[in-house]
């Protein structure tokens, strides 16, 4: 019993400790119970990181394509990332690499089955001597076509000609370019 309280002081205060404890209790539970049914964020980040990569396409036992690059990122929905430099070579029949492509990034679209590099790409075609720079380029390698609807430009070093167009289709090694929208500087030699 508290010292100095009349019994209805004494009554009342004992109620006020049992009603603070059951409003504790109540606060708590129903607290824990919010907790319990709280659902994290869902990680969307890369379920799998490879180093120093290297991949083959190749074709009745011949190599195609070869990619090279730092690092890929893979994600659950299959997706990759290659956040860094991409090097990528293409092989005629003999085995010679005919054509380089170099692209700051990259990645590959599961769904739609494509490979898309970004960022300042430059294409060498050994043979010819040309050098294609864009600022995006798409391979399917499905249908084996390099694709693009950016800006580009070709320089062809040994003619000295200029074309620069806004798009363009060309076989996967390069050796067969249609350009959507062209103009350019060409040398013509006449008789």
């Amino acid at each position: 019993m508290l010292p100095g309280l009349t019994n209805t002081q004494r009554y009342k205060s004992g109620n006020d400790i049992y009603f603070c404890i059951i409003l504790f209790c109540t606060l708590f539970l129903n607290a824990c119970e919010k907790n319990k049914n709280k659902v994290g964020a869902l990680y969307d980040g890369p379920v799998e990181i490879v180093n120093k990569v290297e991949i083959k396409y190749s074709e009745q036992g011949h190599q195609k394509v070869q990619m090279l690059t730092r690092q890929s990122l893979r994600y659950s929905n299959e997706n990759k990332i290659f956040p860094d430099t991409i090097n990528i070579n293409f092989f005629d029949p003999s085995g010679s690499v005919m054509t380089r492509l170099r692209a700051d990034s990259g990645r590959f679209d599961k769904a739609s089955n494509v490979y898309i590099v970004k960022g300042h790409v430059r294409v060498v075609k050994s043979e010819s001597n040309e050098i294609l720079t864009t600022t995006e380029l798409s391979w399917n390698p499905g249908t084996k076509k390099v694709y693009t609807d950016k800006p580009l430009t070709v320089k062809n070093n040994r003619t000295s000609e200029i074309t620069n167009a806004i798009g363009m289709d060309a076989e996967q090694d390069f050796t067969r370019i249609k350009f959507r929208k062209a103009t350019g500087i060409y040398k013509f030699t006449g008789p």
